[in-house]
């Protein structure tokens, strides 16, 4: 009968603990969603939407909001330059890259630095952004109630998301983005949380209305082929 020493014998059981512990971290690390881990029947209705026009907006860098400033201009020139009726108008935003972090409220910018991360920076301070400055709804905030589209305080003039999203453009978040993001903002600021960890806490804080999807590239592509909705980019 072979006998194990004592020191063999523990470093047998740190090597085991070892690799029972990598498993379990590939075990709660999930870079790919599977058609169960989200929304995948939301998607689906948004692919047999029967607007009559689908137009579909890929964005990658922030750039200050200015793609936003565009679904805007869109919304107002097929409504009151060509006619369609509002409800005939389904716009999407496929947020990934830097641009996906727009879809997080002011509790994942404050607490993960995004403003400074992503340099952008808060026109009310000057300073790198503590809230997602994309959000809030302006025309709220003039208290209008103007029902012309070239009034500037009008809420057909306000290209934050709020605003967009109450005239029905759809959102998009990118898992994968977000997966990608967690690891870069840990190497960034020398976080001690783990990537899973950093991504559930942001997802739990994303914009109402805001859907996640696994993949945009892949999104993307069942938009335009499947979808059948024409493609910008900004």
């Amino acid at each position: 009968m072979h006998k194990v020493s004592r020191r063999s014998f523990v470093g047998q059981a740190v090597v085991g603990a070892a690799a029972l512990g990598a498993v379990a971290g590939r075990a709660d690390a999930q870079l790919v969603y599977k058609s169960s881990d989200w929304k995948f029947a939301d998607f689906k209705r948004l692919l047999k939407d029967t607007s009559r026009v689908k137009q579909l907006f890929e964005e990658i860098q922030i750039g200050d909001g200015r793609f936003l400033n565009n679904m805007k201009n869109s919304l107002n020139g097929l409504r009151f330059g060509f006619d369609i009726p509002a409800d005939q108008i389904k716009i999407i935003g496929a947020l990934h890259g830097p641009a996906n972090m727009v879809n997080f409220d002011d509790y994942v910018w404050q607490k993960y630095r995004i403003g400074e991360w992503l340099k952008v920076n808060d026109p009310k301070t000057g300073q790198p952004a503590v809230r997602n400055i994309f959000y809030p709804a302006k025309s709220a905030q003039t208290h209008s109630t103007s029902e012309d589209p070239s009034d500037e305080n009008s809420s057909y003039q306000d290209a934050s998301i709020q605003t967009l999203q109450s005239r029905g453009v759809q959102f998009l978040c990118c898992h994968t983005a977000t997966e990608e993001q967690s690891r870069a903002l840990i190497k960034q600021f020398g976080l001690t949380q783990q990537p899973e960890e950093i991504v559930k806490d942001q997802l739990s804080h994303i914009h109402p209305g805001v859907l996640v999807v696994p993949a945009m590239v892949s999104a993307i592509a069942l938009l335009q082929s499947e979808g059948h909705c024409s493609y910008v980019t900004v």
